[in-house]
C-alpha cells in the first residue's frame, strides 16, 4: 500500500494542473485516471478535439468563400472526412502525451484504473488501496440526458458530444438540441461541411444566460452561414430507424407539435457532475440539490481531508475554472493561500466569429440597480478585422457609471477568445475603462477595438 501527501481522481484540466502544482511545492503526489489517455473530457474527447475540427472547417470555408476574392484561384478543397478526423485524433495525441510526459517530469505516480474512496484517507484502485493525507476529487463532468431522447454513439444516429466527434460520415442533415457552447460549436463544424443543421432549444434565445446583444447579433451571423433555429421548443422524443432518425417538438407559444428528419441527431443539452461509483455519500459527503459536491471557500468538503474542484463542485463547468481550482486547491494543501476570483472568469465559444464574455451582463447590472455605461464598437470600424472577411461583430465594455471600473465584456468577432484577456487583467486588478483607452494599441490588431469601446465609454471612439 503506497502513502501519498495527496491523491487527485481524475486528470482532466483541474486534477493534472492541480497535480503538476502539488509536485512543484513539494507533496508527493499522484492522480487516478481510468482512461488509457491522461487530460480527461477536455484533451480527449472535448475542447482539443473540437477545436481541431473548428480549424480544419474554417479553412475550408475561406477556400470556399474567400479565396477567388483574395485572387487564390482554382478548385476548392474535397473533404476527405477520414484523414480530418485523423488529423483530430493526432493532435489529441500529441497533447495526451504531453500530459504524461509532465507528470514523468514532476514524479506524479498514475495509479491507472477508477478509484473510489472507502473511507477519508483512503483510495481504492483496482484491488490496491493507497492511503493519502489528502483526497483531491476531480472527476469532470458526463452530457445530459433528455427524457424520450436515447443516445446511442456506437450507432451514430443519437448522438452526444463525444459521438459527434467520430460521426462515421458527414450527416446530410442534422439536427441539434440545444443552442449552447457545445451544440453551436459542432453544428458549426458540419455546417461547414455541408450538413443541413438545424438547431432546436427550449428557452427563446441561442446561448442562455449570454448577454442580449450578443445572442441576437450571434443567431443572424450562424443564421447566414446556414444555421437553423427552431427556439422555444421543447423536444417531445426520438424515433430512429437502422439510419434515420425522427425527432418531434412542441412549440411553447401555440403547444403545436412539429416532426423534423434527420440522418444524425445531437443532444447538447448540457453536462452534470460525474460522482458515480466515488462511494461519496456511504462516507457522508454532502451534496447540493444539482448533484454537485459542497465545498466551502478553500474545497474542502464537510468531510476532513477530501476536497473537490472542477465540473464536480458549484459554478461555471469550464475547463480554466477547474485548473484555477485545481492550482488554488494545491496551495491549500501545502499550506499557503488558494484563491480563484470567480467574478473574472471568461467564457470563449469558438466558433467564426467567436465570441467570448467576462463578468456581468448589461441586464443582470441593470437588475441589481447598478448605475452603468455602455461602450460598444463594431469591427467594421477596424481595419484588420475588415481585411480578413471578419468585420460583422462588435466589443461591448460595461463600465461603473461613478467610478469608470469595468464591470463586464462582450466580444463577437475574430480572435475573441484571446482578445478577452485584456479586459480580464483591467477587471481583476480594479482598472477603468479609462486605464484600457489610455494604453497604446499596435496598428492595425484586432484588438484596437477594445481601445474603442473602452473609448465611447468617456468622449467617444475614433474610428466611428
Amino acid at each position: 500500500m503506497a502513502s501519498y501527501d495527496v491523491i487527485i481522481i481524475g486528470a482532466g484540466p483541474g486534477g493534472y494542473v492541480s497535480a503538476i502544482r502539488c509536485a512543484q511545492l513539494g507533496l508527493k503526489t499522484a492522480v487516478v485516471e481510468g482512461r488509457e489517455t491522461l487530460g480527461g473530457t477536455c484533451l480527449n474527447v472535448g475542447c482539443i478535439p473540437s477545436k481541431a475540427l473548428l480549424n480544419a472547417t474554417h479553412h475550408l470555408h475561406e477556400a470556399e468563400h474567400n479565396f477567388a476574392t483574395m485572387g487564390l484561384k482554382g478548385k476548392a478543397p474535397s473533404v476527405d472526412w477520414a484523414q480530418m478526423k485523423s488529423y483530430k485524433d493526432d493532435v489529441v495525441g500529441q497533447n495526451t502525451g504531453g500530459i504524461e510526459f509532465l507528470f514523468k517530469k514532476n514524479k506524479i505516480d498514475w495509479l491507472k484504473g477508477y478509484g473510489s474512496i472507502p473511507a477519508a484517507g483512503k483510495v481504492k484502485v483496482g484491488d490496491e488501496v493507497h492511503e493519502a493525507k489528502n483526497i483531491v476529487i476531480a472527476s469532470g463532468s458526463v452530457p445530459t440526458s433528455l427524457p424520450g431522447v436515447e443516445v446511442d454513439n456506437d450507432a451514430g444516429i443519437v448522438v452526444d458530444s463525444t459521438g459527434a466527434l467520430e460521426l462515421p460520415k458527414i450527416p446530410k442533415k442534422l439536427v441539434v438540441i440545444g443552442a449552447g457552447v457545445i451544440g453551436l460549436e459542432l453544428g458549426s463544424v458540419y455546417a461547414r461541411l455541408g450538413s443541413e443543421v438545424t438547431v432546436v432549444e427550449y428557452m427563446d434565445a441561442i446561448t442562455p444566460g449570454m448577454d442580449g446583444d450578443v445572442q441576437r447579433s450571434f443567431k443572424k451571423l450562424l443564421e447566414k452561414q446556414g444555421i437553423n433555429f427552431v427556439l422555444g421548443a421543447a423536444v417531445q422524443g426520438v424515433e430512429t430507424t437502422k439510419s434515420k432518425a425522427k425527432l418531434t417538438y412542441k412549440l411553447k407559444k401555440d403547444d403545436s407539435e412539429v416532426t423534423i428528419d434527420a440522418d444524425t441527431v445531437l443532444v447538447a443539452t448540457g453536462r452534470k457532475p460525474f460522482t458515480e461509483g466515488l462511494g461519496l455519500a456511504e462516507i457522508g459527503v454532502e451534496f447540493t440539490e444539482r448533484g454537485q459536491i459542497k465545498t466551502d471557500a478553500h474545497w474542502a468538503t464537510n468531510v476532513p481531508g477530501i476536497y473537490a474542484i472542477g465540473d464536480a463542485i458549484v459554478g461555471p463547468m469550464l475547463a480554466h475554472k477547474a485548473e484555477d481550482e485545481g492550482m488554488a486547491v494545491a496551495e491549500v494543501l501545502a499550506g499557503k493561500h488558494g484563491h480563484v476570483n470567480y467574478d473574472v472568469i471568461p467564457g470563449v465559444i469558438y466558433t467564426s466569429p467567436e465570441v467570448a464574455t467576462v463578468g456581468k451582463t448589461e441586464a443582470a447590472l441593470k437588475a441589481e440597480g447598478r448605475k452603468i455605461k455602455v461602450g460598444k464598437f463594431s469591427f467594421m470600424g477596424n481595419a484588420r478585422a475588415k481585411a480578413v472577411f471578419q468585420g460583422d461583430g462588435f466589443v461591448k465594455l460595461i463600465v461603473d457609471a461613478e467610478t469608470d471600473r469595468v464591470l463586464g465584456a462582450a466580444i463577437i468577432g475574430p480572435a475573441a477568445g484571446d482578445m478577452i484577456h485584456e479586459i480580464c487583467v483591467a477587471m481583476e486588478y480594479g482598472g477603468s475603462a479609462q486605464d484600457i483607452a489610455l494604453t497604446c494599441h499596435a496598428h492595425p490588431t484586432y484588438s484596437e477595438a477594445v481601445r474603442e469601446a473602452a473609448l465611447a465609454c468617456g468622449d467617444g471612439p475614433i474610428h466611428a
